[in-house]
């Protein structure tokens, strides 16, 4: 079966106007399992490279040793890390078990890359205080929330106006890793900062609906359950983007939240401005509130909670930078 390329996605030719193109296929299983859009795009992007690589032919026509040889590629010829590798492969297995309805003999056999395990790059306090110096602004509260509440960095882009709750003192994580929901705490060195925000998200929204837009993208169905939340305030997101952009989903332009990219420029130059001769990141920052809260002495049980960690295991990655404590060790030349 030949297949041709398309701005939807690969289809048979035989097939056009009768069956969706497969990688529309894709995209409709993907939302029918409220898969996120950042991996509904990566996944898609993985089918289309694994298709092309095998010259367009069918999936249903290649095997496992086609997979096992496409992995082996990224690997040995694009050196993809191992957590790139598994992404592919994942997107590879959801195509043949959900799309195609296929679980075949070799898949049970296909083996993940497996990650080695990488020590966190952690931030002292003082490097975090010359850090926030280098930013103003909403850069500043961003990255500020990004340690003060151990937050990822998408995690903080996607709060809403009704997550942020100053009577609690705490914020509410929605649809966190996992499609968990949690809550962390809201430093109080925040809360001015925050009200600022969010009275200048109200001014935004406001006149947004005065020229007839204000509406925002919701999780799952609840636009179809809840027909008029989308230009409530509440569910605006507390950090909007610069301007509207159209929904992939439903073509419909809306106000998103902040690109990551534009904090990520923003942390990268005030560490490089603080000279902090370290890589760092936006999530580097949760890495210090993981380790500065243990050096506080907090219960590492509650640093999971606040972290949204399916397993303590993970958490205790952060003990073996602390270097104190009695899990400690002292050298003998400090002796």
């Amino acid at each position: 079966m030949q297949y041709r390329r398309s701005e939807a996605g690969v289809s048979g030719a035989q097939d056009v106007g009768e069956r969706p193109r497969l990688l529309d296929e894709v995209r409709d299983r993907m939302r029918l399992r409220h898969y996120s859009l950042r991996t509904e795009q990566a996944y898609v992007y993985w089918i289309r490279r694994y298709i092309r690589v095998n010259g367009m032919r069918h999936p249903r026509q290649l095997d496992g040793k086609a997979v096992e040889t496409f992995l082996t590629r990224l690997a040995a010829d694009h050196h993809v890390a191992a957590s790139t590798q598994n992404q592919a492969l994942s997107a590879i297995l959801f195509l043949y078990r959900e799309v195609l309805a296929l679980d075949l003999p070799w898949m049970a056999n296909v083996v993940r890359a497996k990650r080695p395990p990488r020590l966190p790059v952690v931030l002292s306090r003082g490097e975090v205080e010359r850090l926030l110096e280098q930013l103003s602004g909403r850069d500043w509260l961003l990255a500020a929330l990004l340690y003060g509440c151990g937050l990822r960095l998408l995690e903080g882009l996607r709060l809403r106006v009704k997550d942020v709750d100053f009577g609690r003192n705490e914020i509410t994580v929605r649809n966190g890793k996992g499609g968990k929901d949690r809550r962390t705490v809201l430093p109080m060195r925040l809360r001015d900062g925050l009200r600022a925000q969010l009275d200048a998200v109200r001014v935004l929204h406001a006149e947004e609906l005065s020229r007839g837009f204000g509406e925002v993208a919701l999780p799952h169905a609840l636009a179809h359950k809840y027909v008029n939340a989308g230009h409530a305030l509440a569910w605006q997101y507390l950090f909007p983007a610069s301007r509207r952009s159209v929904d992939p989903r439903d073509g419909r332009g809306k106000r998103h939240h902040l690109d990551e990219n534009v904090v990520q420029r923003a942390v990268q130059r005030a560490a490089k401005l603080a000279a902090i001769d370290k890589p760092v990141t936006p999530h580097t920052l949760r890495h210090s509130f993981a380790t500065h809260m243990l050096e506080a002495g907090a219960d590492i049980r509650t640093i999971q909670e606040l972290l949204g960690h399916k397993d303590v295991a993970t958490t205790q990655i952060y003990t073996h930078v602390l270097n104190r404590g009695p899990g400690g060790v002292l050298s003998p030349l400090d002796r």
